[in-house]
């Protein structure tokens, strides 16, 4: 009978058995060789080599164990045949000066001896040749260390890697029998709701179809089971091997934790993992990564592995204070620990930088080379298209190469002198410039960042002097995102160079659409559930999330009565600029106060802006002051965890007066809250939300306009109605609610705005400060 088989890859191996010392982030480039423009350097490499030369060789090797065959696989990067002898060439692109390179690193000599065993053994040769080349970024000058080893030497070093990787493979092949066998037997926890089902239906046909899907689902449809349950059935039937359930806010993780215990409670055996931030879970006052500051980070590599294995087949319990405590007790960084735990669990709950970061995601599951069947579920997807702008983006201010320059000057002339070389580049970009100019090219600038990148490099390596090494780290990262970025740039991107109203100049690497670098990563899974309570106009969305064209997409109805919610839209009141002064302020704190006194309750009002809201505010305390049946609190522009419970929790207190809340759009409170029944009988919408007219917005709005859309309705009106949306989402979230949505502003009746409105929107009425009250006055009777 055949055995399982489970699959590692040669690198993954190496690095993950023979780890070692301390976590040190002095040493400023640990990851060099993985970052993107490695790849370059290899295919250059490879390129020049003679005919003699093979590059990318595929290799595998079947380790025969007890009860199953693990499978060690990669590709050498080169295999060399010469004069009967064979060389096995592994290639590594670093910054650092290869003269201080006095041997190579040793996980990189295990790759190539792995794959130089495997050769060996396959080709029924006596003895193999491995090549290490190191080859300077910079300089492309190149280093080479070489090795001979007998057959038989690097047959017993082999299995003695692959024999300590044994355990955990032994670990996983039962688990994975345990965690199948009770996934049989769950079923979904509830009673659907109205088109709960076919949403279950819709996401499970998606992944077993290895395709992408959209749900515009509005709130109370229970979209978070309805995307977990099928997700975790179809790990079971091994259509997929890890969920990573992706949040963009700290508040929706806790809903999704709730969704994967509930499903344990039916004797469900699955690991699941929140990873929390570094700097929320870190042991020492100061993140400060180094052994000699941080006793967790001295030493952490010796202890781990051991930490890690004791914990998984102990427990299924991975929550954060199960983890905390394990790394106490082991004596390693709670953080790392928890990102290695997440290779052995069944669900990952982590923001989306985790997977789409280029500078912050999890090598272990997208780094190069790297994937898996992954089942991506993407919540509150409307915030992946400006997170992922950002992510996929860089910016390079001149004043901060000044900076560091004339800080390190005296001691450092070399490097002093690449700053000045790339800042010379810059000011000349900024004499140019009058406000702002879209470039077609910074190739130029690249090159001297390149130059640049070795001397930083080498001076972080030597600096003892904590605040200067901080200042000159800070630009290193800055240049590193500029370079990796650079070597993304496509017709997705535009390049400009602006000079700020505070006199500082930048040059910016804009990403207009991220879809094609999301893709990358999206690529090293099977597929993918993009779903909000927002995902309106559909087509917006996955032109911005998705380059494919066959996706599938979903609208779930909303399970609740229309009769149970007022939509009403003020037509007498304004947003626009021009309109704006002290008597629109008056107007409409006096909606917000008729809201409060025509039913007894708690109502939040959103906001454009915070300056918008702070006048509002000040007009409604003045129309109030003599109001003994009104209390209100005010959302403050930054605001801590502490803070922010304190503000919600007003809204659970019993009290015999009516509530309003000043809170912003797009903010904190505008989206993830879960205020049900009484808690929140009413939101207040003041203003489109639009974005503010700034430069990136109007260059999204001619880069679309340019594509034949709807430029200002990508660049605007599309972002601003989505924040509406959600803020009109916090009312109604269950079966029992009633409340009262109010849309203040006249741009309201415009057929574009309206095109966005959510399909159960059918029935709303217009209205102005003098009828108002009795339109709501007549909506609260029928509860009466």
């Amino acid at each position: 009978m055949e055995q399982p088989l489970i699959r590692i890859s040669v690198r993954r191996l190496v690095e993950f058995i023979l780890q070692g010392g301390d976590i040190d982030n002095r040493t400023a480039g640990a990851d060099k060789d993985a970052m993107l423009l490695g790849g370059k350097i290899h295919r250059k490499i490879q390129r020049r080599m003679g005919a003699g030369y093979r590059a990318e060789v595929g290799l595998k090797y079947v380790v025969g164990c007890r009860g199953f065959d693990l499978q060690i696989e990669g590709r050498a990067d080169g295999i060399i045949e010469e004069d009967g002898k064979v060389v096995v060439d592994e290639i590594k692109g670093v910054f650092k000066e290869l003269h201080t390179l006095g041997e190579p690193v040793e996980v990189h000599l295990a790759q190539a001896k792995c794959y130089a065993f495997i050769y060996a053994k396959q080709n029924s040769l006596k003895e193999i040749g491995v090549q290490m080349t190191y080859c300077n970024m910079e300089t492309e000058e190149i280093k080479r260390f070489q090795f001979v080893y007998g057959a038989e030497e690097l047959e017993t070093w082999f299995y003695e890697v692959a024999g300590q990787y044994e355990k955990w493979a032994r670990y996983e092949l039962k688990w994975k029998e345990k965690r199948n066998a009770s996934i049989k037997g769950v079923e979904f926890p509830f009673s659907y709701r109205e088109g709960q089902k076919e949403l279950v239906s819709s996401v499970y046909r998606t992944i077993l179809r290895k395709k992408k899907l959209f749900i515009q689902a509005p709130t109370g449809v229970g979209k978070t089971m309805a995307t977990v349950f099928p997700a975790v059935k179809a790990v079971g039937e091994g259509l997929g091997e890890k969920i990573f359930y992706l949040t963009a806010k700290t508040i929706t993780r806790t809903v999704a934790q709730q969704a994967f215990e509930t499903l344990k409670e039916q004797a469900l055996r699955l690991k699941v993992i929140t990873l929390t931030a570094k700097e929320k879970i870190c042991f020492c006052e100061e993140t400060n990564c180094n052994p000699d500051y941080c006793p967790y980070a001295k030493g952490h590599y010796d202890r781990v592995n051991d930490a890690v294995y004791e914990l998984i087949t102990t427990s299924d319990d991975m929550s954060r204070d199960v983890i905390e405590e394990q790394a106490r007790r082991w004596n390693v960084c709670p953080f790392e620990m928890g990102l290695d735990v997440s290779l052995w669990v069944d669900a990952v709950i982590c923001d989306y930088n985790y997977v789409f970061d280029p500078n912050a995601h999890l090598k272990r599951f997208f780094g190069d080379g790297v994937s898996g069947e992954y089942l991506f579920l993407i919540d509150e997807a409307h915030n992946l298209v400006e997170r992922g702008r950002e992510m996929y983006s860089a910016a390079l201010y001149k004043e901060d190469l000044l900076e560091v320059k004339r800080l390190v000057k005296q001691e450092d002339a070399k490097l002093a002198g690449r700053l000045e070389e790339c800042n010379k580049q810059m000011l000349a970009l900024k004499r140019e410039c009058e406000t702002y100019e879209v470039l077609d090219s910074v190739s130029h600038i690249y090159l001297k960042l390149m130059n640049l990148m070795a001397e930083l490099e080498r001076y972080l390596e030597e600096c003892t002097e904590e605040e200067k090494r901080k200042k000159v780290l800070d630009l290193y990262f800055a240049v590193r995102m500029f370079l990796g970025i650079y070597d993304r740039l496509d017709e997705n991107y535009l390049i400009y160079a602006e000079l700020e109203n505070s006199g500082r100049f930048k040059v910016r690497l804009f990403c207009v659409n991220p879809a094609g670098n999301l893709k990358e990563f999206l690529d090293k899974g099977n597929s993918t559930i993009f779903f909000s309570a927002t995902l309106l106009p559909i087509h917006y969305y996955k032109e911005l999330l998705s380059t494919q064209s066959d996706d599938y997409a979903v609208y779930a109805e909303s399970p609740f009565t229309e009769e149970h919610r007022l939509l009403l839209l003020g037509t007498d009141v304004s947003t626009k600029y021009t309109r704006r002064g002290a008597d629109m302020y008056e107007r409409y704190a006096g909606y917000l106060k008729l809201v409060a006194q025509t039913k007894k309750g708690n109502y939040i009002a959103f906001f454009p802006s915070y300056q918008f809201m702070e006048q509002v505010y000040e007009a409604f305390a003045a129309l109030t002051q003599d109001c003994e049946d009104i209390e209100y609190v005010i959302q403050s522009q930054y605001m801590s965890e502490e803070a922010r419970e304190i503000f919600l929790e007003n809204f659970e207190e019993e009290r015999s007066r009516s509530l309003m809340g000043f809170c912003v759009m797009g903010g904190i409170f505008s989206e993830g809250i879960d205020l049900a029944q009484d808690k929140l009988i009413g939101a207040v919408i003041v203003g489109t939300g639009l974005p503010q007219v700034c430069r990136e917005r109007e260059l999204l709005k001619t880069y679309f306009d340019g594509k034949g859309y709807r430029g200002f309705d990508y660049a605007y009106l599309y972002p601003g109605m989505n924040k509406v949306l959600q803020s009109a989402g916090r009312v109604i979230r269950t079966d029992e609610d009633r409340g009262v949505i109010l849309l203040l502003d006249e741009r309201f009746r415009d057929t574009r705005y309206r095109e966005t409105f959510p399909r159960e929107w059918t029935s709303m009425w217009y209205c102005s400060l003098r009828n108002v009250e009795a339109l709501m006055r007549a909506f609260w009777e029928q509860d009466d």
